[in-house]
């Protein structure tokens, strides 16, 4: 269900991005992502609000003086699921060949960093999370002429530099919702040649989230969702680097890409 939100149909991205010019194919990427951002924020303002009305019985509250410290420090582990919108443009070859490229299947991947935050007041707080995530994505190239398919395994190793703005609520017992925002430059180390997409080093993302904080008797404990929209076209055009030039006709089939992620994060501090 989170990705049926998340992600439109491949053919209806299809349809819209035609209806388009170039000149302003990236601005409606853009739009499409600040319209699923304020529906995510209205959702979860809505669990918060629903969640506040139940009312539970006060407890012994762990750790009552953690928040207070100026600054945090931890670890994170996660999992997260790598996406890319492509923008094709209905390229046909002199063969008469017509491809399409979309992600067809989603491969979880592995998350690791570290936490550094910096308290500002009792509801805001300043995070910067120095993360790796290890993934793929995984493309498939559809011909509409003969119906043939032909994959491509994009392996990535992202190092990203988040920063993000925490707003939490006020802790009741040993819970602490809150809100991210922010943003995260992020450089593929593992950018690879000779393929016939090739993705281009750098991006940066637009991150919403939502998690909780649970205080236990020895360590306070973060489950978070996060939400990662690129802002960049990460689609190579320059191919030179080709050794066999009829793959050529898988960059010429789209006109840009844009990455995106969905991240659970596990923060222990």
């Amino acid at each position: 269900m989170i990705l049926a939100l998340y992600r439109p149909s491949f053919f209806y991205f299809i349809i819209k991005i035609d209806d388009l010019d170039n000149k302003h194919a990236h601005f409606y990427v853009i739009f499409m992502m600040i319209s699923r951002i304020r529906v995510f924020v209205y959702t979860i303002l809505t669990i918060c609000m629903v969640s506040a009305a139940v009312a539970q019985p006060r407890k012994v509250m762990n750790r009552p003086y953690l928040d207070y410290r100026k600054l945090h420090y931890g670890f994170l582990l996660g999992f997260h699921m790598q996406d890319m919108e492509v923008r094709n443009n209905g390229f046909v070859t002199p063969e008469g060949e017509e491809w399409y490229a979309d992600v067809d299947n989603y491969n979880p991947g592995f998350t690791v960093g570290v936490l550094g935050e910096l308290r500002l007041n009792n509801h805001f707080s300043l995070r910067f999370t120095p993360t790796i995530h290890f993934g793929q994505k995984h493309v498939m190239f559809h011909e509409q002429v003969s119906q043939r398919d032909t994959t491509q395994n994009i392996k990535s190793c992202y190092l990203s530099l988040p920063l993000n703005i925490k707003f939490a609520a006020p802790r009741y017992n040993n819970f602490r919702p809150y809100l991210t925002a922010g943003l995260s430059p992020t450089i593929d180390l593992t950018a690879r040649k000779h393929d016939p997409l090739r993705i281009k080093p750098f991006d940066c993302y637009i991150e919403v989230g939502m998690g909780c904080d649970i205080y236990l008797p020895y360590f306070k404990l973060n489950p978070e969702l996060k939400f990662c929209f690129g802002l960049l076209d990460i689609i190579q055009r320059d191919r030179s680097d080709l050794i066999d030039t009829t793959l050529h006709k898988f960059t010429q089939s789209v006109d840009g890409g844009h990455s995106k992620m969905i991240v659970l994060t596990f923060y222990f501090e």
